[in-house]
C-alpha cells in the first residue's frame, strides 16, 4: 500500500532528489526566478515557501533551519533580509508558475518557478479619463 507517501519521486533517489531540490531552492534564491520542468517546479515551490515563512520568523532556530536546506550564507542572508522585508504583509502564496512551453528534446512541459514582484513596486496604471464624444443630431 502508497498510504501517507507524500511528494513527487521524479525517477531520482531520495539523496539525489534532496541535493537536487536544495540547489533549485538556492538558484530561486539567488536569481528570484528558474526555468524546470512542471513537476519538480510544483515540488520546489513547496520548499521555496517554507525558506520565506523561516525568514519570516526570523529567529537563530529558524536561521539555522534554512542553513540546514540553503548552505550559502549569502543566500540565507538574502532570504532573511530582502526577501523576508518583501513578504512581510503576505499571508502565503509567495511563488508563481508560469508554464512556458515544452522543451525542445523530449517535450517535457516546461515552467518558470519565481518569487512574486515586490508589491510597492507594482502600482495599477490609473485608468484614462473617456474622452466625451458630441453625438451629431
Amino acid at each position: 500500500m502508497y498510504h501517507g507517501k507524500a511528494g513527487r519521486k521524479l525517477g531520482r533517489t531520495s539523496s539525489h532528489r534532496e541535493a537536487m531540490f536544495r540547489n533549485m531552492v538556492t538558484s530561486i534564491i539567488k536569481h528570484e526566478s528558474i526555468r524546470t520542468t512542471d513537476t519538480m517546479a510544483k515540488e520546489v515551490r513547496k520548499l521555496a515557501d517554507k525558506m520565506i515563512t523561516l525568514g519570516k520568523k526570523g529567529d537563530l532556530h529558524a536561521r539555522r533551519q534554512a542553513l540546514s536546506i540553503i548552505r550559502d550564507k549569502d543566500m540565507v542572508g538574502k532570504l532573511f533580509g530582502e526577501l523576508t522585508e518583501r513578504f512581510r504583509n503576505r499571508a502565503g502564496g509567495y511563488t508563481r508558475i508560469v508554464k512556458v512551453g515544452y522543451r525542445f528534446g523530449d517535450n517535457a512541459p516546461v515552467s518558470i518557478l519565481e518569487y512574486l514582484p515586490d508589491e510597492k513596486k507594482k502600482e495599477k496604471a490609473k485608468p484614462k479619463a473617456k474622452a466625451k464624444v458630441k453625438m451629431a443630431e
